[in-house]
């Protein structure tokens, strides 16, 4: 199968799970025999096009438009300020693209393509115009919705390009069921959407790779006693993934378990908050933090360094993290209020147990998560160990890039939905 893949970001240009997912699942669908040709933003200081690990990435050179849109755009895009520029960035980008794509690969050099895959709005406008302009079917992959992201309705440009996508594309992909009701709730049209969760790669994330003194150099790095536990949020520092919350936790576990230490890996706009919070509070000794995007290997070594990994989200349609980390045979407390595929991942009870779902906008429940894995240390690292299980039976990327092509493959052959539900069915049923 050959695949024109959309994306905003992707290596080296990286800016989150959106980047990591498309580096991932792209390098699997090559492995499996597809042919892939990634379209995605150039920051200026990248090659045009390339082979990259046996896909071809194309970035089209843009340039600085953002001062003419105010000049014509509705009142909701003058109102960006400065971000116009990143939405100067993504429209100039999808337009490059786009008709790169049409002209260049379908008209001046007759590729054939199964079909088009685009991610979230970033890419959606390129989308669009793959259904107007060819017959190849198009695929709209939704990572997250604006109105998640912004906790309400969030900007109206966004959101209609997200909304005219879901009406004009063959088929709506999603990372989780959670994600899905949401998606309904919201008018999407039901029997365009499939599920498919997001990977990881068992292998590189493991724990018996990690030499033990490179270990101990991240605690030595914190400041972190052999004898102290090690709590690790790791992510983007926004308020939809509940870290003021989890600062605002921490005087109640150190109640119990003095010997406690929050490290929190990541960059967003609460960064003064989380430290103004933790000062407030009197613990700044106690929550080490780090604002810096680190390299997969160092962010490997963290979670080998910790003792259990707390994601709090209240808005996580997926959350690529979590699955790093139980593949890294690590316990989870994890926010599984509302829009949260953590809670797919993440089992609280029974023998497959791996960690514990809590509320991430309630201090206090986050705070009883913590101190629940904290309490018994070989039941923890048992859950821990079932994380990998777990993951190595549902969340390899293997397993991600079948289930994604089998959609695919649906698109193209209408006569296979059926076949595809059944199969679907019958997983489900095995989870249950």
């Amino acid at each position: 199968m050959r695949i024109g893949f959309f994306v905003w970001e992707y290596p080296p240009a990286l800016v989150g799970g959106l980047g990591t997912y498309a580096d991932y699942i792209t390098r699997e669908f090559v492995a499996m025999g597809n042919d892939v040709t990634v379209f995605t933003l150039n920051p200026g200081n990248l090659k045009t096009r390339e082979i990259m690990k046996g896909v071809e990435v194309h970035r089209p050179l843009i340039a600085d438009a953002s001062n003419v849109f105010p000049m014509f755009v509705v009142d909701d895009l003058k109102n960006w300020g400065t971000n116009i520029r990143m939405f100067n960035d993504i429209f100039i980008y999808n337009i490059l693209s786009g008709t790169k794509f049409i002209n260049s690969m379908l008209k001046k050099e007759g590729c054939h393509y199964d079909v088009v895959c685009v991610h979230d709005w970033l890419s959606s406008i390129a989308g669009i115009i793959a259904k107007n302009e060819t017959k190849v079917p198009v695929a709209f992959h939704v990572h997250s919705t604006e109105w998640g992201r912004a906790g309400g309705q969030g900007s109206e440009v966004v959101s209609h390009l997200e909304w005219a996508t879901s009406q004009k594309v063959d088929k709506i992909l999603t990372v989780s069921y959670a994600m899905q009701e949401d998606l309904t709730r919201h008018g999407w049209p039901k029997s365009k959407i499939s599920v498919v969760w997001n990977g990881v790669d068992p292998e590189r994330y493991n724990p018996k790779n990690c030499k033990p003194e490179d270990v101990e150099a991240i605690r030595s790095r914190y400041g972190i006693k052999p004898e102290e536990k090690m709590i690790l949020f790791l992510g983007r520092l926004t308020w939809v993934k509940g870290v003021r919350s989890l600062v605002q936790a921490m005087p109640m576990v150190l109640e119990e378990y003095p010997n406690t230490k929050l490290v929190i890996l990541g960059k967003g706009e609460q960064q003064n908050d989380i430290l103004e919070t933790a000062s407030r509070l009197g613990i700044s000794d106690k929550v080490a933090c780090r604002f810096d995007f680190v390299s997969e290997d160092e962010r490997i070594l963290h979670y080998a360094a910790s003792d259990a990994c707390i994601f709090p989200s209240i808005y996580e349609p997926f959350g690529i993290v979590s699955l790093e980390a139980m593949a890294m045979e690590k316990p989870l407390i994890v926010g599984a209020q509302g829009v949260v595929g953590f809670r797919e991942q993440v089992v609280p009870f029974g023998s497959d147990q791996n960690g514990v779902h809590v509320n991430g906008g309630n201090p206090a429940d986050i705070a009883w998560g913590i101190k629940e894995v904290l309490f018994d240390p070989e039941r923890a690292k048992k859950w821990g160990q079932n994380g990998r299980k777990r993951v190595q039976q549902y969340f390899t990327w293997r397993k991600v890039a079948e289930q994604t092509l089998r959609i695919y493959e649906t698109m193209q052959h209408p006569q296979k939905e059926t076949e595809f539900r059944v199969v679907d069915l019958t997983e489900k049923l095995t989870r249950a």
